[in-house]
């Protein structure tokens, strides 16, 4: 039995015996191809079902229209958000969107590089992995003319293009919002020591409790690897200080919940024997009995969605400007958080 092909611009023209150029003007509304022409074409491209070939398209245009995403993981509802942001801007500017995650993998994160650059894609987003200190493969990708914009949790350096918030603010919010409360023993269960988030939310803290003239107890600062297991037995050093911390800031809401779920096993009573604070305000913390006491929103759509402008800015200035001399500038978007208040105890 012969298979059903994909019908071509070649069928079209021998079928209404006509050249393919004159088949392809009149696709595409070519001012010089006649009324009755364009339509007998364009009817039988419909009956057909006519579709352009898309790889003479990017061949023509060296061009894939597909953006990749690097993301730590998608089981965090953070990063979800950030990829309905991503997506709705590339689906305006027609782009498709190749995801895939790092796991907070180094090593896994250079294999998703080069098989994003194998692929062709016009420019990539990314999102570090916890553990990612070296930049070189994402540094490589511009000796490829890919364009590569971070988001979230960002590198130190200068030369990329990074959409982040602004940890500083955020943590100071809710640092004081902590003291405001009657909390002197306040704990952190931060990142991994080598995030840039976790020592700026570590130099955060400290300021606010010199400014406050509370004393500062780094035993009460500990760091996580972001799993369950680990959270768990920070959960359990911070609980054995003496005395112990009275106020918990934990670095995002899936970190505090595990935490509060180990506090409620040591019969603690959340947001009375002690309470939390967290990152991220994550809708899911809605259908919670007793919530933590607030959440830094991040704004992980907005994050993604100006990581996708930014993008897209770059991609269409490359198609208009490709041999511009102008030394390149890097786009450094910051934006605030803000303590939601969920708690009023």
């Amino acid at each position: 039995m012969k298979e059903d092909r994909l019908p071509t611009i070649k069928e079209i023209a021998r079928r209404l015996n006509v050249s393919v150029s004159t088949v392809s003007r009149a696709l595409h509304d070519h001012p010089g191809i006649g009324l009755r022409t364009k339509t007998r074409v364009q009817q039988l491209a419909r009956e057909l079902d006519y579709a352009p070939n898309q790889n003479a398209i990017f061949f023509k245009q060296r061009k894939t229209f597909t953006i990749g995403v690097i993301l730590p993981n998608l089981k965090e509802e953070f990063f979800s958000e950030a990829i309905n942001g991503i997506e709705e801007v590339a689906t305006g500017h027609k782009y498709s969107v190749l995801i895939s995650q790092s796991r907070d993998d180094i090593e896994r994160e250079r294999q998703i590089l080069t098989t994003m650059k194998n692929n062709r894609v016009d420019g990539i987003i990314a999102s570090l992995g916890a553990n990612t200190t070296q930049y070189d493969h994402f540094a490589a990708l511009k000796k490829y003319g890919i364009p590569l914009v971070f988001f979230d949790r960002v590198p130190t350096l200068p030369e990329f293009n990074k959409v982040y918030s602004n940890m500083n603010s955020g943590t100071r919010e809710a640092i004081e919002f902590l003291i405001e409360k009657g909390h002197r023993r306040i704990g952190v269960l931060n990142g991994p020591e080598k995030m840039r988030s976790s020592k700026e939310r570590t130099e955060t803290y400290m300021q606010v409790l010199m400014k406050k003239r509370l004393k500062i107890d780094l035993g009460l600062v500990i760091s996580t690897d972001l799993t369950r297991e680990s959270t768990l037995q920070a959960m359990q050093h911070l609980l054995s200080q003496r005395p112990r911390p009275t106020a918990i800031l934990a670095i995002n809401d899936y970190i505090a919940l595990d935490a509060m779920q180990f506090a409620r096993q040591q019969k603690l009573k959340i947001n009375k024997d002690i309470c939390f604070v967290s990152y991220a305000n994550l809708p899911v913390t809605s259908y919670l009995e007793t919530p933590p006491m607030a959440s830094v929103e991040q704004y992980p759509y907005q994050q993604g969605a100006k990581a996708a402008e930014i993008l897209m800015q770059i991609i269409s200035r490359g198609d208009k400007d490709e041999k511009s001399s102008e030394p390149e500038t890097f786009q450094n978007i910051v934006i605030n958080g803000q303590l939601v208040v969920h708690s009023k105890r």
